[in-house]
């Protein structure tokens, strides 16, 4: 259970030593017969389908176990990524993402992601350079003068949203981006509590770090907005 990169792997290894055999010595046969059959694609198809039938067996065995289940979500994601554009994968073929699509396993999922993504909002704002820009000695890449847990914050975001652009359905994705929500409204209210322990020096240093978080969050939040 705590190694599903083994039989992921194994499968992507597979696709990849019989594409050859598979263009050069069957496809020629399927095209003879007039066939509109793709031979590796269908190979590819019928070894996810047995990694579906696996991760279906799999995942109610280890729904509760949080690092085993994050390992799980990502090594299958990592395993999709590569199936699409190494392999040529269709989207309209089934696909590990419908599985976690599924409720109870869906559900766990944003649980999960909620919950380390608040651990990192944790640890990116008790940090020593939480405020201090990376680029702050470079004034042409600084013109937002962007402190370093607001850069994180949007990175965070940004790998969210990675993680779930692929689910089969609109529906889905929305929940995400509700999460999405809850997080931006979290990391106000975390700005908010700093901003007001700041307020007898709204000149000093920290003061200023915030108004420029703020302003750069705003700023990439509408520049996502185009982003359906």
């Amino acid at each position: 259970l705590n190694k599903p990169e083994w039989y992921l792997t194994q499968v992507l290894m597979w696709i990849g030593n019989h594409s050859k055999f598979l263009d050069d010595k069957i496809q020629p046969i399927l095209d003879k017969t007039g066939s509109s059959v793709n031979a590796g694609l269908e190979f590819s198809r019928a070894l996810v389908m047995l990694i579906l039938e696996k991760l279906a067996v799999d995942i109610p065995c280890l729904l509760y176990d949080d690092t085993l289940f994050c390992h799980l979500v990502d090594e299958v994601l990592l395993f999709e990524r590569e199936l699409y554009s190494v392999h040529g994968y269709l989207s309209s073929f089934p696909s590990c993402m419908h599985i976690l699509s599924e409720e109870s396993c869906f559900q766990r999922w944003l649980t999960v992601e909620k919950k380390f993504a608040l651990q990192k909002m944790d640890s990116m704002l008790s940090s020593e350079a939480a405020w201090i820009s990376q680029y702050k000695d470079i004034t042409d890449v600084d013109e937002m003068k962007v402190p370093d847990c607001a850069e994180t914050f949007m990175t965070l975001l940004l790998v969210i949203t990675d993680r779930y652009k692929n689910l089969p359905t609109a529906s889905r994705k929305l929940q995400f981006l509700g999460l999405q929500k809850e997080l931006v409204d979290d990391f106000r209210i975390r700005l908010t509590q700093v901003m007001k322990e700041e307020t007898r020096a709204s000149l000093g240093f920290r003061y200023c770090a915030i108004l420029n978080a703020v302003n750069y969050i705003a700023t990439v939040l509408a520049d996502w907005a185009d982003n359906v």
